[in-house]
């Protein structure tokens, strides 16, 4: 039985690049320290019989890889503890632009967990990165949203997570956490990190602090907070899923190494009292969501 939630997401930058070898050691300790039960990475690959999802995880993992992958074999996977039944995906290809960033795109998943947290739903969402594209991560939220909404009942849980590479204030990030409409279509999405530091930045990309980040950007590039873990609110307010943990992690080098030019963030979601009593209601998909109308 499980009433809890524990969540990483990781952009662990290209391992061919930028001492790999070492990195994957930082990054493989690292993940395996928090001991998650869903895992979102991102820009991972596979190279001279090295898969880099298994290799970082270990085996035992449910695998659900993105749809697009890059023409040098990098993409983004999401990986579960516990079985995965149905699967969906897009490319999002919304504009002739995203070919500017082959590797992106969305993986909806179902997950079974034991009960009381019972079968859930898991969006692991990579927009296109460029800093001119807000107008692809727009229309990009829009669509994954569309395609969480269309696949998740009412009464399930919802978790979305990823390098969103958008900060904040953002208009796409302003669409997920219910702050206004894009295309005519709004949701809500409880901030995992804001719900717990509402004041603090919490930069998950900061060059002025990370050596990897700095390396092809200018001094004047400043650092944001762009990696994200998301609950899905109830129509009536509150998400059904309670953050109790969120954390940025990887953060410091290890012996000299640093693991990403991106830090990981950690979240812990459980069952509030009331839903632990009662059992979850996130049993099956019969009932369809319109909140993304």
């Amino acid at each position: 039985m499980t009433d809890q939630l524990r969540v990483t997401t990781m952009n662990v930058l290209d391992l061919r690049q930028a001492d790999g070898a070492h990195r994957r050691g930082v990054i493989r300790e690292g993940i395996r320290a928090l001991q998650p039960d869903l895992v979102a990475l991102q820009e991972v690959g596979s190279e001279a019989g090295i898969d880099d999802v298994e290799d970082l995880l270990g085996g035992g993992w449910h695998i659900a890889a993105h749809p697009r992958w890059g023409e040098d074999g990098v993409g983004a996977a999401l990986a579960s503890r516990w079985p995965v039944g149905e699967v969906r995906s897009a490319d999002l290809k919304v504009t002739e632009r995203t070919k500017q960033t082959p590797w992106c795109g969305v993986v909806v998943a179902e997950i079974h967990a034991p009960e009381p947290l019972g079968t859930f739903v898991v969006a692991h969402h990579k927009p296109s990165w460029p800093y001119g594209c807000e107008r692809e991560r727009e229309l990009q939220a829009v669509e994954c949203a569309r395609l969480v909404e269309g696949f998740a009942g009412d009464d399930q849980h919802v978790v979305l997570l990823g390098d969103f590479d958008a900060e904040p204030d953002s208009a796409s990030i302003r669409f997920w956490t219910g702050r206004q409409s894009l295309e005519g279509v709004s949701v809500a999405y409880r901030d995992a990190w804001d719900a717990l530091y509402p004041s603090e930045p919490g930069h998950t990309f900061s060059p002025r602090d990370n050596v990897l980040a700095a390396e092809g950007c200018s001094e004047e590039e400043p650092p944001r907070r762009i990696d994200y873990v998301m609950v899905r609110c109830d129509r009536d307010g509150p998400p059904r899923l309670r953050v109790t943990d969120c954390r940025r992690v990887l953060v410091e080098p290890v012996a000299g190494t640093q693991a990403s030019d991106h830090y990981g963030v950690f979240a812990e979601l459980t069952l509030p009292p009331r839903t632990r009593r009662s059992g979850s209601a996130g049993h099956s998909r019969s009932g369809r969501s319109a909140g993304a109308a």
